[in-house]
């Protein structure tokens, strides 16, 4: 893994002010999302870190700003964010807040990659498909989240190693984006069910707990005679995150050569999400999952030497 210095140098960010920034956003990413973090520190291009980072911690704040509260509230504050967020974009200095230190890395990000912007406009488009989030009616309602915030979402970094020549959201690029995140966010989803249960929504339609004799409430209150009926239910779900899963696996052949290893790694590590929450089931409810650490390791290391060997090809 190349120094955090030199990956700062090799993107050309020589500001002082912009690596202390760019800095404060690595520290941030590498606590909340370690995996994706070293992953992407291990298997990209060093000079696209930067990048990464600011856009991990830039979608990490504002689902973090429109995360507590009730719609009202979440909706107010997902507005004054973006009021920053497009000053900042447009160049407009505001009063130093604890959000200008991302803020700048983020507008910097954007100069850099100046098609990036569209996506940051997309997805703040999308949020407020989060900031009224209370759960989901049918597995449409499902899909249009997906479409509306969780794939925009997942673009903002995506959109830094996609095809150069595509633009067409019909893509092949953008269609196994689309697939990976689906997989990705009902894994998610399953994983902290009784977190989300807790506080009065899930990631699960209630169509889907009707079919399998199960409420909300029975969720909450963790009890022991729903948990074979939840089991068939997260092994139900957790198939329809394999099948799109299966459908994201071709990404990796689409961008240059020195992105596969990152992008199969991040399929690989939703593989074994998904067989942790099949293997806990109906025990879901009692608590979440993540990848077994050490399976996820051997995927970061696998991937490593693929990446590394791909390297000494390209000499």
């Amino acid at each position: 893994m190349p120094r955090w210095s030199t990956a700062l140098t090799e993107a050309g960010i020589t500001d002082a002010t912009l690596r202390h920034d760019y800095g404060a956003q690595r520290k941030l990413v590498r606590r909340f999302a370690p995996q994706q973090y070293f992953a992407a520190r291990l298997l990209l291009p060093a000079w696209l870190h930067p990048s990464v980072v600011a856009m991990v911690a830039f979608m990490h704040e504002t689902d973090e700003r429109i995360d507590a509260g009730d719609p009202g509230v979440r909706r107010e504050a997902l507005s004054s964010w973006e009021r920053e967020v497009r000053a900042a974009l447009d160049g407009d200095p505001r009063p130093e807040t604890a959000g200008q230190s991302l803020l700048r890395a983020l507008a910097d990000t954007t100069r850099r990659h100046p098609h990036v912007t569209a996506y940051v406009h997309a997805f703040l488009h999308g949020a407020p498909v989060e900031a009224d989030w209370t759960g989901f009616d049918t597995e449409a309602d499902y899909q249009a989240y997906i479409d509306n915030y969780s794939l925009p979402a997942l673009m903002l970094t995506a959109s830094l190693i996609a095809p150069a020549q595509e633009a067409d959201a019909e893509g092949p690029f953008h269609q196994g984006c689309r697939a990976l995140i689906e997989a990705w966010q009902r894994a998610d989803f399953l994983a902290d069910l009784s977190e989300d249960a807790e506080r009065g929504r899930i990631g699960i339609a209630d169509e889907e707990l009707v079919r399998h004799g199960l409420t909300l409430e029975c969720l909450r209150a963790k009890a022991e005679a729903a948990m074979p009926a939840l089991g068939r239910l997260v092994s139900a779900q957790a198939d329809l995150a394999q099948a799109a899963l299966s459908a994201s696996r071709g990404l990796p052949s689409l961008v240059a050569a020195s992105y596969g290893p990152f992008l199969r790694a991040l399929i690989s590590v939703q593989d074994l999400q998904l067989q942790a929450v099949r293997r806990k089931g109906g025990s879901l409810m009692h608590g979440g999952v993540r990848p077994p650490i050490a399976a996820t390791l051997r995927v970061l290391a696998r991937q490593y030497l693929a990446a590394k060997t791909q390297q000494r090809r390209s000499r």
